[in-house]
């Protein structure tokens, strides 16, 4: 956005966000505390963000621990991706009911409520650019993620605190967010202060902060905000050479650490389930057992299922490696190809939920060391 406003909110003020998006008819979702993790769910009030926890992430690993600090954002990003919100895990598209002799069809798309994010990493943006460019850009729109998609309103965290398997200052799509937001926040604790240093990124998102208290940044408060996003893109919990990697994993596509890895991997598609910008999906057709009911639906699949690749005969991707190779070359490689970026944005989600620490940023190192 040109001539885009910083301002400061203080702590005590950021609750009036949440009230003024309520009255515009907003539902809220956000970064919530359950089952031992920060997930996304419906959220209304500050206290229902994880104030005052952080959390450790490593390869297979997650933990949460509490803190001193009273901050709002210290996580980063657990199992959740917007997608759950944007592009449900199940989606049914239409209801079939016999009535006497005849078939009745209709529409079970329902019109979704405008939504408001609250929490969105900079990483999540350029997922959800991703998201965009395929689902409502690409020849083929999704009608269910423009209904979503339309009236959004995106409050962005910029990362001071970047987690164990971080590495989007490689990818180049964080920690600091540069568009795709209404506002963008980066939260600072200094001695006894508490606030939130906010930038515009939108008309909307300017129009909003005209209704909750702030007051213009000054230069020591935009220094302070740039000085913690400079030192935590210096420590990143992993980093990936992108550098050629396209052509990189094409000459290694016979390799056979592919099946050195695989004697790990488990093919539970815990990496696709997590990952902000996997899409795949399956469409399952459904009949009551008195054949008096249907109903065709849309379900989240995985390329590390042996029946996602089913052709009639049977499956092209019968084995483990060829089915770890065509998920790593196809964010890496293959989607350069079909949608001109990188399929991986960074999160570190794939490392820190796979059962035994696969670790895409390892892996990527390994045929780099040995490409000849």
């Amino acid at each position: 956005m040109k001539n885009s406003m910083v301002v400061i909110v203080e702590r005590k003020d950021f609750q009036n966000l949440f009230d003024v998006l309520s009255k515009r008819g907003y539902q809220i979702s956000g970064p919530t505390l359950r089952d031992n993790a920060v997930i996304y769910d419906n959220i209304s009030a500050v206290e229902d963000l994880p104030v005052g926890w952080t959390d450790h992430q490593e390869g297979g690993r997650y933990r949460l621990e509490q803190t001193n600090k009273k901050s709002l954002f210290a996580c980063v990003v657990g199992p959740h991706t917007w997608k759950k919100i944007l592009y449900p895990a199940e989606h049914t598209f239409i209801q079939v009911k016999r009535n006497g002799s005849k078939l009745e069809i209709t529409s079970a798309e329902k019109k979704p409520p405008k939504s408001a994010l609250i929490g969105v990493r900079p990483c999540e943006l350029h997922a959800l650019a991703i998201y965009d460019k395929v689902l409502k850009d690409g020849p083929y729109p999704a009608t269910s993620y423009l209904q979503r998609r339309q009236d959004l309103f995106i409050v962005a965290v910029n990362c001071v605190n970047p987690g164990g398997t971080c590495f989007c200052a490689s990818m180049n799509t964080g920690p600091k967010a540069t568009s795709g937001f209404d506002l963008a926040l980066t939260e600072i604790i200094n001695n006894d202060r508490h606030y939130f240093v906010v930038e515009t990124g939108s008309k909307l998102g300017a129009d909003l902060l005209k209704e909750i208290p702030n007051k213009e940044a000054g230069i020591e408060e935009t220094q302070t905000a740039d000085k913690a996003l400079q030192k935590a893109a210096a420590r990143m919990g992993r980093t990936l050479d992108i550098k050629g990697i396209h052509d990189l994993l094409y000459r290694h596509f016979d390799d056979p650490h592919w099946g050195e890895i695989t004697k790990r991997c488990m093919t539970c598609g815990n990496c696709t389930m997590v990952c902000p910008t996997c899409f795949c999906v399956n469409v399952e057709d459904t009949t009551s057992l008195d054949g008096r009911q249907a109903e065709r639906l849309r379900k989240w699949d995985s390329c590390f299922t042996v029946g996602f690749s089913y052709i009639h005969g049977g499956s092209i991707r019968a084995t483990e490696t060829s089915r770890y190779r065509q998920w790593m070359m196809h964010k890496l490689s293959y989607w350069q190809n079909q949608f001109g970026t990188l399929g991986c944005v960074g999160c570190g989600r794939c490392i820190t939920w796979c059962p035994v620490g696969i670790d895409i940023t390892e892996e990527a190192a390994y045929f780099r060391k040995n490409d000849k």
